[in-house]
């Protein structure tokens, strides 16, 4: 095991008779974690299921391990609760790495069950989903299939059926929709005229495949009969579940922009395409900066679900507002060069003007329409912190120093309004 798993779990884990070093417990092994809670009825209706299958593939010698990370509001109820469970716990004292793993995994509803492999990297999110569909764990430790297995031999073309080989080295656009959706049914059409536009300018170098959440097969071929791109046969309900998990689909429509090897290259393009309607800027890289003022996700960075600065400039002229876009980028650069799989640490916006979501933010933040310069640290998944520095510059020394002092924890943390 690699010492990963120590740095995100702690030294020890406990057990029912006391505590075991984390390096033993997990050695070689495929880790759960489980967020849950006594006091939440589903996760009481889940944790015998989960433990029937631990048990099961225990008993037939896989190498699997499960961790309880308990959200119970006091030690005597997480005594209690893991009282029932065949498993192991992050200790209840050890509340700093509770939020620090619920915020990693991003974790907005319990129960959750994250699964990691042998090195701590992340094989799923979506464990409980996973689980339930496999009782009794046949399909252990849940690795999710090469995405050209899931996608497929053929497409449905207009024409007919489309070989999916005929699409090797290909960037790819998978169109998460439905025609029930109304977001959906007002950018299909702008989405359907970027790509004419960039097929009739001789970019033949990528292809999108619609992945339907259409509730039957005649809404699928209504609703694909207005499309100009490929789909996924509605047949494979498996597989579009799969896709949706392995690229966290949480909302539709959501296009996922893949590289022709597979790889990511943006998770949420459905913005930039708004913002680029021509396809000049594919194949909609994720910009370090993007501007608060028009929109929280245009390169695919979500404002909900990441902490994110913001570089708030809404009362100065042109040029001061492009010195610091142009502050903001150079720290921004570094921060998404240092990125792991998890994506950077932190996004970051300027904002220029006082539209869009700018003026909902400062009011939730209780700032006034006064508040026209200074530096933000929005953190939405840490239950709706922020914070706030008004240096007498903003430069690139002065965002370091404000991502710096957030780290370490040395900046007063505020709670943003509900209302």
């Amino acid at each position: 095991m690699s010492s990963a798993m120590v740095t995100l779990l702690g030294d020890t884990m406990k057990t029912q008779s006391g505590s075991v070093p984390t390096m033993e417990a997990l050695a070689g092994k495929v880790v759960g974690v489980y967020f849950s809670a006594h006091w939440c009825p589903p996760c009481r209706g889940f944790t015998p299921k989960l433990a029937e299958i631990y048990q099961d593939l225990k008993k037939a010698g896989k190498n699997i391990e499960i961790v309880f990370v308990s959200s119970d509001r006091d030690e005597a109820s997480f005594n209690e609760y893991f009282g029932e469970m065949p498993w192991l716990a992050l200790p209840y004292d050890d509340r700093t790495r509770k939020s620090a793993l619920s915020k990693k995994y991003k974790v907005q509803g319990i129960p959750t069950f994250v699964i990691l492999d042998e090195d701590g990297g992340l094989i799923s999110k979506d464990g409980r989903a996973l689980v339930s569909e496999d009782p009794k764990g046949a399909r252990f430790p849940w690795r999710p299939p090469p995405v050209q297995e899931l996608i497929g031999d053929t497409l449905v073309g207009k024409d007919g059926p489309v070989k999916f080989a005929d699409l090797q080295g290909k960037t790819l656009g998978l169109y998460f929709s439905a025609h029930w959706c109304p977001p959906c049914r007002g950018f299909t059409p702008k989405l359907a005229e970027t790509y004419r536009t960039m097929k009739e300018a001789g970019n033949n170098d990528f292809e999108i495949i619609f992945v339907s959440s259409d509730r039957d097969e005649k809404s699928f071929e209504e609703y694909r009969a207005e499309m100009p791109w490929l789909s996924l046969p509605y047949s494979r309900r498996a597989e579009k579940e799969a896709l949706s998990r392995r690229f966290e689909v949480e909302g539709i429509p959501n296009l996922v922009i893949l590289n022709s090897d597979f790889s990511i290259v943006n998770k949420n393009a459905r913005g930039a395409v708004a913002q680029d309607p021509t396809g000049a800027e594919f194949p909609w890289q994720p910009k370090p900066v993007e501007e608060l003022s028009q929109t929280v996700e245009s390169a695919g960075m979500d404002i909900n679900e990441s902490p994110a600065i913001i570089a708030l400039c809404t009362d100065m002229n042109k040029d001061e507002q492009a010195e610091v876009h142009s502050s903001v980028l150079e720290v921004a650069k570094e921060v998404m060069g240092a990125a792991g799989e998890d994506g950077p640490e932190v996004i970051f916006f300027t904002a220029k003007d006082a539209a869009g979501p700018v003026p909902q933010v400062l009011r939730l933040m209780s700032l006034g329409q006064e508040f026209t310069r200074g530096l933000l640290l929005l953190d939405i998944p840490d239950d709706g912190g922020f914070y706030v520095s008004q240096p007498d510059k903003i430069d690139a020394t002065t965002v370091r120093e404000f991502l710096a002092s957030y780290k370490d924890g040395k900046l007063d943390r505020q709670q943003l309004s509900r209302g």
